[in-house]
């Protein structure tokens, strides 16, 4: 562990950076247990089904030919191949840190070494009414002195798989309930780019938000039957090319809750409304 976020005197997040992990897992920092604050841990890493899923994680398939991600491949025609392509994610350092709060500092490279992204992540919790917010957000900045290209499966010619940029793994589920203020159920939420997207399971719900118009119009990408997770779709269905020295900015703030919660309330929380709380602890 390279840090953690406290509230109310409980541990709710663990940051580690990942640099022990085998390169076809995708290395990279991620947020891996995140609780409640009743104690229920609300992330997923190393599942056997896709054991490159690191809890809460920020990657993607393709940085300039690189898979920073995991697992096999999507190439065109192709079909999900097993290349010798992974890069990684170094995490290069700390600051600001405080009980609530870091910024951190990582390095996109090829499997080389070679400097494909910079990227400066803030990290931010707060107690807030129905449990706690954990607001994450990130500038990749083009490393390499050349235009590069960012994509994933579904720019790639997948269809349907739109994976890559935050990326939320969550544990077995036991009656999971996923939802928007336009419909619910897998089908009827992945794909879209709704305002906020709720998660609900026995015991906890989850309710994610975009923090600003770029972040928000990502569609969402879900999946619920062949595994629990929730992300949201950066490079689809068209990849993104920075400019050398170019910047792509964006931003994701999910509350997290002991119990189910109604609709109401999480209008109220994705609105701003939720009030946030004083820590205790």
């Amino acid at each position: 562990m390279i840090a953690s976020l406290r509230l109310a005197g409980v541990v709710v997040a663990e940051c580690v950076d990942g640099a022990e992990l085998p390169a076809h897992l995708g290395p990279r920092p991620h947020l891996h247990p995140i609780r409640t604050l009743g104690g229920r841990t609300v992330t997923d890493v190393r599942p056997a089904d896709h054991p490159w899923h690191l809890g809460l994680s920020i990657a993607l398939q393709d940085v300039g030919g690189w898979n920073l991600w995991g697992g096999a491949t999507f190439v065109r025609d192709r079909g999900y191949v097993d290349l010798d392509d992974h890069g990684r994610i170094e995490h290069v350092g700390l600051a600001d840190v405080r009980a609530d709060a870091f910024d951190q500092r990582s390095r996109w490279c090829g499997a080389g070494g070679e400097r494909l992204v910079d990227e400066h992540r803030r990290v931010r919790a707060r107690l807030v009414e129905h449990g706690w917010e954990l607001e994450v957000t990130t500038a990749l900045t083009n490393a390499t002195g050349r235009g590069l290209r960012l994509a994933g499966p579904a720019a790639n010619g997948c269809p349907g798989a739109g994976y890559g940029g935050f990326f939320w793994r969550l544990p077995p589920s036991v009656a999971p309930r996923v939802r928007t203020e336009a419909g619910e159920g897998e089908q009827r939420v992945h794909g879209a780019a709704a305002r906020w997207l709720a998660w609900t399971d026995d015991d906890h719900t989850l309710v994610f938000t975009g923090t600003d118009a770029a972040s928000r119009a990502d569609p969402w990408f879900v999946r619920v039957g062949d595994y629990p997770g929730v992300g949201s779709q950066l490079a689809a269905p068209d990849a993104v090319r920075l400019d050398p020295g170019g910047a792509l900015h964006r931003g994701l703030r999910v509350l997290v809750a002991d119990g189910a919660l109604d609709t109401g309330a999480i209008e109220r929380w994705a609105a701003g409304g939720g009030a946030e709380l004083t820590a205790r602890g």
